[in-house]
Parts: C-alpha cells; sequence; structure tokens
C-alpha cells in the first residue's frame, strides 16, 4: 500500500512515518527541506532511537521523499494512486498544502480512481483534519466536491508522542519518547476497512482529543512558561524545580477536573493518566529546549487551545481555574528572542493597555475572564521585578 506524508520533520519521521512504515506502507513524504528529501530518496529508510535506557533503535524502509516545492505535480500523481494520506507539519501550514491535496483529489476522479481513502491531519489541534477539509475544498468545484464526498474522508485525530529538539549528523536519525497515542475518528472515515495495528479508532474523538491537549499539550506548556518565568532555559531543569513541578500538578488538577466533569473520566483512570504524563516531562532523555516549548505563545493564548478554552468551560461549570489564570498571566511574560510571535507580543504589549491586548490575543468577550487574566499578568510583572 502507498501513502502520502506531509511533513518529513522529525515528528513525520520518528512518529507517523514509523506507523505507516510498520504497516507496510510505501511512504512518500513531502516537504520542502531538500536535504532530508535527498537522504530519503538515496537511502529509502532510516532508524529511530527510543528515549529512554534501552536506546533500542527501529528501522524504517521503503520510503521516498518530494519536494513540493520543486515537484508539485509529483505530489498530485503520489495523492492519486495513494491509499491514504497523512500529516505532522503544524496547524498554520495546513492551508498552504489544501492546493495540492485538491488537486490529487481531482487527478484521482480524472483516472477514475474510485478507492476510497481518508486524508488524516496529525496536529496538535482540535479538528484537524475537518479544518485542512474546509481549506481542501475551497479548492475545488462543486462536482469535485460530490466526488471528495464520496471517496474522501477527512477523519479527525488525536496524536501525542513527544520529539523534542535535536540535531544529529544523520539528518534522518530521530530520537523519541517510547509512548505514543494515535487515536482517529472512525465515523469519520471514508475507508473504514484500512486501519492501522498499534492505532486506536474510536466512535467519539473528541474526549481523547480534549483529554491529550488539555493534558499533555497545557502540561507541557505549563512546565515552559513557568520554567522561562524562573530563569530556566530547558524542560529537564525547569520540571526539577519543585516550584514548576507544583505549578505543573495544580494545572492538570484544574484540567483534570474539566475532563472528568466533561466526559465522565473515571478519577482514578485519569489522575494515573497525569502521573504518566508527569512521568514522561521527567524523562532525562527527552529534555526540550523552553524556546521551542513555549513558541508561538499568541497561537497557544486562542480562544480554542490549551489555556483559554478550559478556563472557559471551568468557569462556565463553577470549577476552580486559578492556576490555570496564573500560568497565562507569565505568558504574556514570555519574552523569547528566537520566537517572532513572542517578539510580537511583547511589542503588542508595549504598544497597546494590557486590558486590550489580552481581548485581541485571547478573543474572549466575557469581561471578568478578561479582567482575571490581567490581574494575573499584573502579579506576574510584580512578582518578576
Amino acid at each position: 500500500m502507498k501513502a502520502v506524508h506531509f511533513g518529513a520533520g522529525n515528528i513525520g519521521r520518528g512518529f507517523i512515518g514509523e506507523t505507516l512504515a510498520a504497516n507496510n506502507f510505501q511512504i512518500n513524504f513531502v516537504d520542502v527541506n531538500e536535504t532530508i528529501i535527498a537522504a530519503l530518496n538515496q537511502r529509502h529508510g532510516y532508524e529511530i532511537e527510543l528515549a529512554d535506557e534501552s536506546h533500542k533503535r527501529i528501522s524504517v524502509h521503503n520510503v521516498a521523499g518530494i519536494n513540493n516545492g520543486k515537484g508539485p505535480e509529483k505530489v498530485v500523481q503520489a495523492i492519486a494512486t495513494a491509499d491514504i494520506v497523512t500529516t505532522a507539519i503544524g496547524p498554520k501550514i495546513l492551508k498552504f498544502i489544501a492546493p495540492l491535496i485538491a488537486d490529487g483529489i481531482k487527478a484521482r476522479q480524472a483516472e477514475n480512481n474510485l478507492q476510497p481513502i481518508d486524508v488524516i491531519a496529525c496536529e496538535n489541534m482540535i479538528g484537524g483534519s475537518q479544518n485542512l477539509k474546509k481549506e481542501v475544498y475551497s479548492h475545488l468545484a462543486a462536482a469535485d466536491q460530490a466526488f471528495a464526498d464520496k471517496y474522501i474522508g477527512f477523519p479527525n485525530a488525536a496524536v501525542d508522542r513527544i520529539v523534542p529538539q535535536q540535531k544529529h549528523d544523520d539528518p534522518l536519525f530521530v530520537s523519541v519518547e517510547p509512548f505514543k497515542e494515535w487515536v482517529i475518528d472512525e465515523h469519520q472515515m471514508a475507508n473504514p476497512s484500512l486501519k492501522l495495528t498499534s492505532v486506536h479508532y474510536a466512535p467519539d474523538l473528541e474526549p481523547y482529543i480534549e483529554r491529550k491537549l488539555f493534558s499533555v499539550n497545557t502540561g507541557h506548556a505549563t512546565v515552559a512558561y513557568t520554567g522561562k518565568y524562573l530563569g530556566y532555559s530547558d524542560i529537564g531543569s525547569a520540571i526539577a524545580d519543585p516550584k514548576v513541578l507544583q505549578q505543573l500538578k495544580r494545572v492538570l488538577k484544574e484540567t483534570g477536573d474539566l475532563l472528568i466533569a466533561k466526559w465522565n473520566f473515571k478519577r482514578s483512570e485519569h489522575e494515573a493518566y497525569q502521573q504518566k504524563i508527569i512521568g514522561r516531562f521527567e524523562n532525562k532523555y527527552l529534555s526540550d529546549e523552553i524556546a521551542r516549548v513555549g513558541r508561538t505563545p499568541i497561537r497557544k493564548l486562542g480562544y480554542d487551545e490549551r489555556f483559554i478554552r478550559p478556563i472557559r468551560e471551568a468557569k462556565d461549570r463553577g470549577l476552580d481555574y486559578t492556576a490555570l489564570l496564573e500560568t497565562v498571566g507569565m505568558i504574556y511574560t514570555f519574552d523569547e528572542p528566537q520566537d517572532t510571535e513572542s517578539q510580537k507580543l511583547m511589542q503588542l504589549i508595549k504598544e497597546k493597555p494590557i486590558h486590550e491586548v489580552i481581548e485581541t490575543t485571547t478573543g474572549l468577550k466575557d469581561e471578568t475572564l478578561i479582567s482575571e487574566i490581567e490581574q494575573s499578568y499584573q502579579k506576574a510583572v510584580a512578582k518578576h521585578k
């Protein structure tokens, strides 16, 4: 079987690619990184290593690469004959690959390829595949959309594996944590007969997506922003500080109470899940740079993102969100020269009243919440001096 995967970075190779290869797929990685694409085409394989005491090596075979900047027509033809299409490129990049996927769908129709296929966005966002679908459909005429409605699925997915920033002499080698979780919404699949081993298929994906987003992503970001606030530069050093660890536990308690109330997770099972997450962050083989984990703070402050959404929903249910508020206050102090979005946020704070900046970045209309975040920010600034 053939797979087209957008994104030949560490997550693409170290998680999605590994899983597809283990299911006997030939994989065409699509990327603009010519070094990686050339290496894939030269060697047709690479190794990943588990970041733990075992340092187990896993070989991935039957891979090739396409530079979509140089050969978009090759990407279209690959999609025309593919059995599955996946992405791991970042939420903001989805709209840029949508025209290629749309052209691939048109090519399938032109070649009368009636084999159903699923396009799965493996991104840290809620509703990633359906978001990609909207972008793709904006490039399809009515007749093409009718064909896609029948033969192309866009099932949402939740993915979880920590792949830290890393550099190796071998551009294809990647170190990943042993833990991995990939959940797909089976109700949105066009081809439910094609199911991958080691992937979980759920009748309702939303609980899994929110559990991951509000636990792993909110938690990881909490360690990053609290750590940066206290002067640390990497996750491992930060979480070793009892103050950072305590802040993480307080945040996970608040998001956990929300998830349990909303989705009826068993408290004992969810608390065990949280302990596993904390252990993953403490893994000495996985320490990542705070600059990378905390990057794009404006996106992470979004209305439906990992902090503001649980704050909104906790408030609606009368649940505590004190620690979440404290963390958000620290995000507005995240001054990271390496990150353009951080610098944009710092500039906004210099030029405009903080109340207005909070309203703009979070999308909130609730004056009570905006004022609470403003108070949290002011406390963070006062303590920082």
